[in-house]
């Protein structure tokens, strides 16, 4: 006859409840030591749950460290100005070293629009028009229609 692992798994405890027999309802060899202490027992869970949170600090610490190693050096790119077109769609003007890409971006896909032969300035049109933007309390009293 054939048993499958899962079928011994499950015979084993059996087999070894009935070698003790002589043992009423299973009852353990010896007395108890003692019920366990309360402050015991939660100073334990409290020291495993904190250093669960350290290890977790240290490895997100660490990503963000090696995350830049061997990557571009930091300032080389830089997002300048973004423009939702869509839900989901935006154009986005991008600066690596000293030349400024338009993209588009979708989701899941990227694609370079245009390559600008002369770089922007992005503050230089509001500041050639004249135009200063309101605040955000500016605009919340406008709204309420308290101005």
């Amino acid at each position: 006859m054939k048993f499958s692992p899962l079928s011994l798994a499950l015979l084993v405890p059996v087999a070894l409840a009935r070698a003790d027999v002589g043992r009423v309802f299973a009852a353990p060899a010896t007395p108890a030591q003692g019920a366990p202490s309360v402050v015991g027992s939660l100073g334990e869970v409290t020291f495993a749950l904190a250093a669960v949170l350290a290890a977790v600090f240290v490895a997100a610490w660490l990503l963000r460290r090696v995350r830049g190693f061997g990557g571009v050096a930091r300032g080389a790119l830089d997002v300048i100005a973004d423009l939702p077109l869509g839900p989901k769609e935006r154009a986005v003007l991008v600066r690596v070293g000293k030349t400024q890409l338009l993209i588009g971006v979708a989701p899941g896909r990227v694609t370079t629009l245009h390559v600008l032969a002369e770089p922007l300035d992005a503050a230089a049109p509001l500041a050639q028009a004249g135009v200063t933007r309101p605040s955000f309390h500016a605009l919340l009293m406008k709204s309420l229609g308290k101005s």
